[in-house]
């Protein structure tokens, strides 16, 4: 029911220009505090997401600063993801309620997970938890009196579905430490009752994705994808989800190509993530919506010239305009990525987007598709604009989101939660 990732080592020493002195002291001196423990990252899926994509740099950051450090994701039933996409949804708002058979799949796929991992003898000083599919865990665990559990949150909680946030607080208690994006995200019934500790997400400067890609090989990239280099490009990079109001987008793009002509608008959501079983019929819906029209570019099971991640930085380097439409969004590190990159966003105003889009100096937030189409125009009209938002973009990442802070921001909790229980590190004979 579970199954151990392997990542490339890193050295700590390369992340050190992208970070202050202080940050780089903090890091190893919290490093210096932990060594000696084991840790653990769980999580449901090994590719696609931003959950994932973190982890596979966080964990391999966290060992090269001693700290021994894996990533185990479970593997449950494809059942099981059809009942936690729905818990996601409604979690995140969505109407509606799961029946017994749901709970019972949810709760039984977890029991097992936690089954294996005692059978195996599973021991770890700390253990990170990632998002709603596994949150059962630490109840169903038999746990070492001096481990620490922390549950971390990375969607947007603002307005749940009271009928499941009820079933699930009871929860939340089993564990030390509750991290979440936003302050907004933390739900009432913990607030006062269980530390918690506001962290939102980072990228990795040093993955593919987000190192500096020449403009003229990002442009070589999209072409052999079917954009035309002499034409303006606007592009969204995000699973194919109703959250990320993909139609929404494509109503944007056609007013402002009533303006712009040539105007060509590129969807890139490569289907990856296993968690999520509605993305086929979300890829066909869209398609129907953007009809016909040839300067539409759908991606979702492209044949690429090139890695994933290198496709990504090439759409989002190529852009003149990238967008993130949101409706919810836990944070949007294509948002942060895009920003890294000195572009200035269009986004949803909501959940994480508003954290990280200053409204008007880095970017701008949109409540409609007529605003959304409206801001694409004045930012290809306006190439100063365009350029300095571009510039207060990357700087608030460089100062805010990077991988760096993120990973400094987890092993806080993690010592903090320590030092209360009056554990000193050590290892288990």
């Amino acid at each position: 029911m579970y199954f151990r990732i392997d990542h490339p080592p890193v050295a700590f020493e390369d992340y050190v220009p992208f970070i202050s002195e202080q940050m780089a002291n903090e890091l190893t001196g919290i490093a210096e505090d932990l060594r000696g423990m084991k840790v653990v990252h769980l999580n449901s899926t090994a590719t696609g997401g931003g959950v994932a994509e973190i982890l596979q740099s966080m964990v391999p950051l966290m060992d090269s600063l001693g700290i021994e450090t894996e990533r185990i994701v479970i593997k449950p039933q494809d059942d099981f993801f059809r009942v936690t996409k729905l818990i996601h949804n409604m979690l995140q708002g969505a109407p509606g309620s799961l029946s017994d058979d749901d709970w019972d799949t949810y709760h039984g796929a977890i029991q097992d997970v936690a089954r294996d991992f005692e059978q195996d003898h599973l021991w770890n000083d700390v253990w990170f938890v990632h998002d709603p599919q596994l949150l059962p865990l630490a109840k169903l665990m038999t746990r070492e009196p001096d481990s620490t559990w922390v549950w971390i949150g990375h969607i947007d909680l603002t307005s749940p579905n009271q009928r499941v946030m009820d079933n699930l607080l009871p929860l939340f208690f089993h564990y030390d430490r509750l991290v979440f994006s936003l302050d907004d995200y933390v739900p009432r019934e913990v607030r006062d009752a269980l530390p918690v500790v506001i962290a939102p997400p980072g990228i990795d400067p040093l993955n593919e994705k987000n190192v500096a890609l020449e403009e003229s090989e990002a442009w070589d990239i999209v072409a052999a994808m079917g954009i035309d280099p002499s034409r303006p490009l606007i592009t969204q990079v995000s699973r194919f989800d109703a959250w990320k109001d993909p139609w929404g987008v494509i109503d944007a793009y056609r007013l402002a190509r009533q303006d712009i002509p040539g105007l060509q608008l590129a969807l890139l959501g490569l289907i990856q993530a296993s968690d999520d079983p509605e993305a086929e019929a979300m890829v066909a819906s869209v398609s129907d919506y953007a009809g016909d029209d040839p300067d539409v570019h759908l991606y979702a099971h492209a044949d690429l010239p090139c890695s994933v991640s290198k496709a990504v930085n090439a759409f989002q380097t190529a852009s003149r305009v990238v967008i993130q439409k949101s409706t919810r969004e836990g944070f949007g590190l294509t948002v942060t990525e895009a920003m890294w990159k000195a572009k200035a966003m269009i986004g949803g105003n909501v959940g994480g987007i508003r954290l990280q889009i200053q409204d008007g100096i880095n970017g701008y937030l949109v409540d409609s598709a007529q605003e959304c189409g409206a801001r694409i125009v004045q930012l290809l009209r306006d190439e100063d604009l365009n350029t300095r938002m571009g510039r207060e973009a990357r700087a608030s990442v460089s100062r805010n989101y990077l991988l760096p802070r993120l990973t400094l921001d987890y092993l806080k909790a993690a010592r903090s939660s320590q030092t209360e229980k009056g554990q000193s590190v050590h290892c288990k004979p």
